[in-house]
């Protein structure tokens, strides 16, 4: 019965979380429209929905850990569900991710993400997509920013293992910035698919930076060992069993 009753709940939660996202995308519109300001705080206003609502719909609080980077660097993070996008976005001044090409032609998110200065890539074609981004920041088009890239190019569920892309070095390499990694236990209590959330405390965790300048293979494999390292402690203190 506690199951059936957390599934309506979750449900109505997801219902609204859409019905919500349509209704901040037109009221934001006119002013996303003539200012990437305006996407940003539209996004930020959805994003602190997000959390509230799950708090007391759902029984899904959420907590951010660490120092969330407010100067231009690169965030390599974990990445497990929807949730963890909307916890990094919530607690960065101005977040663009690097996302799927396709995804530009999404209804409401891919308008937003273009105007927010988000990197569209193809395979094989990353390289030429920053370089456009540093251009257009240099020129005043778009908003500075922290750019955020998953080191694991997909989503991957707690406990499994998927190895780290040499894309995430590789940007690190390009920008010359530092690298904050970031953990998080989200795909715990918000899983990659289906309905149901589960009650909890999910936890993203920006762990101390990395500094600019390390060799792509050290810079690769320091991240790899930090954010892992940090995501199975957050997964055994959610209760976690692989």
């Amino acid at each position: 019965m506690a199951y059936a009753i957390q599934w309506v709940r979750s449900l109505i939660f997801n219902i609204m979380m859409y019905v919500v996202m349509a209704i901040y995308a037109v009221i934001f519109f006119p002013w996303a429209l003539v200012s990437p300001y305006g996407a940003l705080r539209a996004c930020h206003a959805y994003a602190s929905y997000v959390r509230w609502s799950a708090g007391w719909m759902i029984g899904l609080k959420t907590e951010i850990r660490g120092e969330p980077p407010k100067d231009q660097v690169l965030i390599a993070a974990k990445h497990q569900s929807f949730l963890d996008i909307i916890m990094i976005f919530s607690a960065i001044p101005h977040g663009k991710f690097i996302m799927k090409q396709i995804l530009l032609y999404s209804p409401i998110l891919g308008q937003y993400a273009y105007r927010l200065g988000c990197v569209p890539v193809n395979r094989g074609k990353k390289g030429a997509a920053i370089q456009k981004m540093l251009e257009d920041v240099e020129k005043g088009q778009q908003l500075p920013g922290q750019l955020v890239i998953y080191s694991q190019g997909t989503r991957v569920a707690p406990g499994v293992k998927k190895p780290y892309k040499i894309g995430s070095a590789v940007l690190y390499e390009q920008l010359g910035q530092d690298c904050v990694p970031a953990a998080t236990n989200c795909g715990v209590f918000w899983p990659r698919r289906g309905i149901y959330r589960k009650p909890g405390t999910a936890v993203v965790e920006f762990l101390p930076r990395i500094p600019a300048g390390l060799p792509k293979d050290e810079f690769l494999e320091k991240l790899e060992a930090e954010v892992e390292a940090a995501s199975d402690r957050l997964l055994e203190e959610a209760g976690f069993k692989s």
